[in-house]
């Protein structure tokens, strides 16, 4: 059971601020003493207080009166219910190649370039969305690997911690082994009944201590699947270097990617491996890993609300009758 408390027209209260300034000005404005005295300086002393306290006192009400229905017209309320999730029982890890060759810009998003960490970040994005019921964990690599994001069912969280991947976090290299071995530590204790790995890269294992096939054997006695991903086109691909002037240019280098180990990888672990060479296939592919992975999914969700501006509004117009009654007795103005 869950309890929570908002008002559906917040903006109302944004009108409270005008009270000070309300009160201020009435305090300060009164209406006109229209008593003749029969000296300055009698006229004086009242002139100098042309409210009673009682007066006061009524302007009290009236700015009471004021906030309560301020309060009432934002609409106040208390929700009591419950809200159930089924969770699909998948437990993904995205592991992101994040060496120095994603820097390379082969492909484009609405027809700008874009380097491949950038495209990935934006495809990874969308997969994100569309498992709102996985726990989904991230782990970067480049000469080593580190985590992002433990497994979460805090997408938003999970999503931050994506927009702050970047290149040169750690010294560079790939590390594919070791990238397999720490996301399969991460999925270890998972309960889950499938969990899964989405490696992508886009180069050669040359870092680390640990070799990829071996970690993947790791992966498949745990039963963990892994899906390879290949990223990058084939041949040559335009790569932004540094000259000794500290000038950028774009110069064309080879593209490396060891798709005969990402293969063994995925097969050894019952999953499937993939090469995205522009931004569509890339897209398509966390596209069919999305369907492979489906479970049935249900949401339940109750909520019931006792609306409490009946609370604010009954007493604002109480004091608002009662200042306006007395008012116009015996604690009336003068004109």
């Amino acid at each position: 059971m869950t309890e929570s408390f908002q008002f559906v027209h917040p903006e109302f209260l944004f009108l409270l601020l005008c009270l000070p300034v309300l009160a201020i000005w009435k305090g300060r404005w009164g209406r006109p003493v229209a008593v003749r005295m029969p000296s300055t300086d009698d006229a004086i002393s009242v002139g100098a207080k042309p409210r009673s306290k009682i007066g006061g006192f009524l302007a009290f009400f009236g700015l009471l009166a004021f906030a309560l229905l301020i309060i009432a017209f934002a609409r106040p309320r208390h929700g009591k219910g419950s809200t159930d999730i089924e969770a699909s029982g998948i437990d993904i890890v995205l592991t992101l190649d994040v060496s120095g060759s994603m820097e390379a810009l082969d492909f484009q998003i609405d027809g700008k370039s874009l380097n491949r960490l950038e495209v990935v970040k934006s495809v990874v994005g969308k997969f994100v969305d569309q498992r709102p019921n996985d726990k989904l964990g991230m782990v970067a690599f480049a000469g080593r690997p580190y985590l992002v994001s433990p497994l979460t069912m805090d997408h938003e969280f999970l999503g931050k911690r994506l927009a702050s991947v970047k290149m040169g976090q750690v010294e560079d290299g790939t590390a594919i082994g070791s990238a397999i071995a720490t996301s399969v530590s991460h999925l270890r204790d998972s309960t889950a009944k499938s969990r899964i790995i989405i490696l992508a890269t886009d180069g050669v294992n040359n870092a680390g201590a640990i070799n990829p096939l071996t970690a993947a054997e790791a992966a498949k006695a745990l039963g963990i699947k892994i899906y390879t991903i290949g990223t990058g086109t084939r041949g040559e691909a335009p790569m932004p270097v540094q000259d000794g002037f500290g000038r950028t240019h774009l110069q064309s280098v080879k593209v490396e990617i060891d798709e005969e180990m990402l293969r063994k990888i995925s097969a050894a672990t019952g999953g499937q491996s993939f090469r995205a060479t522009d931004t569509d296939s890339l897209e398509k592919i966390y596209a069919s890993i999305n369907q492979l992975e489906k479970t049935t999914r249900k949401l339940k969700k109750y909520q019931q609300y006792d609306e409490l501006y009946l609370w604010f509004l009954a007493p604002g117009l109480c004091l608002l009758l009662l200042e306006l009654i007395l008012s116009q007795t015996r604690f009336r103005r003068l004109p």
